[in-house]
């Protein structure tokens, strides 16, 4: 259990109040004689100010004088709301003097908490990507944390893959991450396919005829929160993985361009199957509890998420939901990129803002949600891509696909990044919004690497 910083701060008080009334009565101690026949008075009066002393601090510090820290994040769905109501929980425990005031993350990739930040309104905790980790460094609103992370222990928790998770590009450490390496999956209904005479789909070729069957049927092919940048961008990854391994990762390091043969040819496959129906016709104004109903409820056959999705949709679908490996080209391709992951791990997490009135306080007690969140993803969630080793086991075995991926990990050869571990701010917005138009239909291939082009220029 954590030291709590009021509760030390009462201890420090008490034992100054006491090194004091001792010193005064040394002072007041002149000779042996005197002293004798001053004990006893100068020990009732040393007790009684100790206690007085005490008894003002206990109500300077009762449980009714309690420091409130604003925390901005997740709390959406059981992923989101299972970490957080087991970390609040853990924290009345271990700080009984601090209370959070949730303020629930938009979903708008950041430009909510930029508002804040802009407008001097920045949570005492926040949830930053990096990319925010990386504007809020320029500003100087973003605490670093290497100590906080020494003292708690926390750097020495971390698996050692995940350990560069921790750090930013100037080795400082700004946000304590609770996920490890993160991967996107191609969700889909089993029992929808298996109703229409589907197989599931290794080629394009296989996809797009999906696509029509499932379209014929009255069923969305698959539906997508295209509302939120990144999950747009995460579909035309996980199309680039197959022509280019790096993915918009290496767009993003550029060490590739959006100009090379594979991002064009992935463009111009995404420009197809868009034109085919893939996505539900407002997909980009389509939020994520609207697309996982849509999936969940069987109105679409496939949904695109990161592998944090796993347990709700066992839960609604039981044996009915799995995860395919991303279709190709052709067959050969196919195989071929099974060792190819879209996601990846990033310096996310939670961040402190310096300017905070509690900013030591938020910083330690950030620390102490991010373990309890890992414990809780662990525990409850069933999910062993966190960032740290907790020591905890699940309560029950693991589901089917999360054991799939577990099985599938050590054959995973490279991953590309999700948006909010993209380093390059303009090409992060920039992927998001052009990758936004291109799935709505509204631009073509050809103009989507155009702009992504001048962009990067």
């Amino acid at each position: 259990m954590k030291k709590k910083i009021l509760s030390t701060l009462v201890c420090l008080t008490v034992a100054t109040a006491s090194i004091v009334g001792c010193g005064s009565t040394a002072a007041g101690t002149e000779t042996a004689a005197d002293a004798d026949a001053q004990t006893t008075e100068k020990a009732v009066e040393a007790k009684t100010s100790s206690e007085e002393v005490k008894e003002e601090t206990k109500q300077e510090t009762s449980s009714d004088d309690k420091i409130t820290l604003s925390i901005y994040t997740q709390y959406a769905d059981d992923d989101t709301k299972v970490p957080y109501d087991y970390a609040v929980e853990q924290l009345a425990e271990a700080y009984p003097n601090v209370e959070l005031n949730l303020i629930v993350q938009a979903q708008d990739d950041g430009q909510t908490l930029k508002t804040l930040a802009a407008t001097g309104q920045l949570p005492d905790i926040y949830q930053a990507s990096t990319d925010l980790i990386n504007t809020f460094r320029e500003s100087n609103q973003i605490m670093v944390l290497n100590d906080v992370a020494e003292k708690t222990g926390f750097i020495d928790k971390l698996y050692d893959a995940n350990k560069d998770l921790a750090y930013a590009e100037d080795g400082n450490i700004y946000a304590f991450p609770f996920s490890g390496q993160e991967y996107v999956l191609w969700y889909y209904n089993k029992a929808l396919f298996e109703e229409n005479n589907l197989e599931v789909p290794k080629t394009y070729e296989d996809l797009l005829n999906c696509v029509e069957t499932f379209t014929q049927s009255g069923i969305i092919p698959l539906a997508l929160f295209g509302q939120e940048g990144w999950n747009t961008a995460a579909a035309y990854d996980v199309i680039a993985t197959r022509y280019v391994a790096g993915g918009i990762k290496a767009l993003d390091e550029g060490s590739a361009s959006i100009t090379d043969d594979g991002y064009v040819s992935a463009a111009k496959k995404l420009e197809e199957l868009v034109a085919a129906g893939l996505f539900q016709k407002d997909a980009t104004t389509t939020n994520y509890d609207q697309a996982s109903e849509k999936f969940l409820s069987g109105e679409a056959a496939m949904f695109i998420n990161g592998q944090w999705y796993i347990e709700d949709a066992t839960k609604a679908l039981g044996d009915d939901v799995d995860w395919m490996f991303y279709p190709a080209e052709d067959e050969a391709a196919y195989e071929a990129g099974k060792a190819v992951f879209s996601g990846g791990g990033s310096a996310s997490g939670f961040a402190v803002n310096p300017d905070s009135e509690n900013a030591e306080l938020a910083a330690e007690v950030a620390e102490f949600i991010t373990e309890k969140y890992c414990e809780a993803k662990v525990m409850y969630r069933h999910n062993p891509l966190v960032a740290i080793d907790t020591g905890k086991e699940p309560d029950s075995e693991y589901p089917a696909m999360m054991q799939k991926l577990s099985d599938t990990l050590p054959s995973i050869t490279s991953t590309t990044k999700f948006t909010w571990g993209l380093t390059n701010s303009t090409f992060n917005d920039g992927i998001q919004s052009e990758s936004q138009g291109l799935v709505s239909g509204q631009f073509t291939a050809d103009e989507f690497i155009q702009d992504l082009e001048d962009i990067m220029e």
